[in-house]
């Protein structure tokens, strides 16, 4: 068990607790170089296999990792990246420290928040004007926003939010008003999460 199974980086203070961690570890930790630190578990593999469980144990660290000291700022990683070495681990948050301290810079003190608008089977609407009256409501009290992928066509709408957590209340009651506005159409608010949709550091684990 020698291997680290990466969760996402972190910094300022170190972070350990236990939980239900990737292929049935029970402690979660940091290493660390300088102020950064890579929050991690113990594998006995650098090759993880992406099953449904281990998924969600993957997402459940990294909420652990939000809701810690009141809340923490983490840049996450995708699922599956670990590495053999501690050494090799810091290696890369030395080379790559720049773009984490940007990554942690954007996202301190913000969550991902997702909102999904469909249409009932057989029902026509406009498209546009839900998509405006959506941007009207929260674009004003989000940071940021990205689109998805309109993987259904009885998607509308598939856009993911990065909001403050000051204005999650408002946020959250933007998305009911929103609800209560368009009764024919079905409203999917997911999150909080991870902020994966508005970072993107790329490193490569040691195989």
């Amino acid at each position: 068990m020698n291997n680290r199974y990466v969760y996402g980086i972190v910094d300022r203070s170190p972070i350990e607790f236990e939980a239900d961690a990737v292929r049935d570890a029970e402690y979660v930790y940091t290493i660390s170089h300088r102020r950064l630190g890579a929050v991690v578990s113990d594998v006995d593999t650098t090759d993880p296999e992406e099953t449904d469980e281990d998924a969600r144990r993957h997402d459940e660290v990294l909420r652990e990792v939000m809701d810690h000291d009141g809340g923490r700022a983490v840049v996450p990683m995708q699922f599956g990246m670990a590495f053999e070495t501690d050494r090799s681990l810091k290696n890369v948050l030395r080379g790559a420290r720049p773009a984490f301290r940007r990554a942690l810079n954007d996202v301190e003190g913000r969550i991902e928040l997702g909102l999904k608008v469909v249409r009932d089977e057989g029902e026509g609407v406009d498209d546009e004007a839900i998509e405006a009256d959506v941007a009207d409501a929260l674009e004003p009290i989000a940071a940021q926003s990205v689109p998805n992928d309109l993987f259904s066509d009885r998607l509308v709408l598939n856009r993911s939010y990065l909001v403050d957590r000051d204005d999650r209340e408002p946020f959250d009651e933007a998305v009911t008003d929103l609800e209560d506005d368009h009764d024919d159409l079905t409203f999917r608010y997911t999150g909080p999460f991870a902020p994966y949709s508005f970072v993107d550091v790329t490193i490569g684990a040691q195989r």
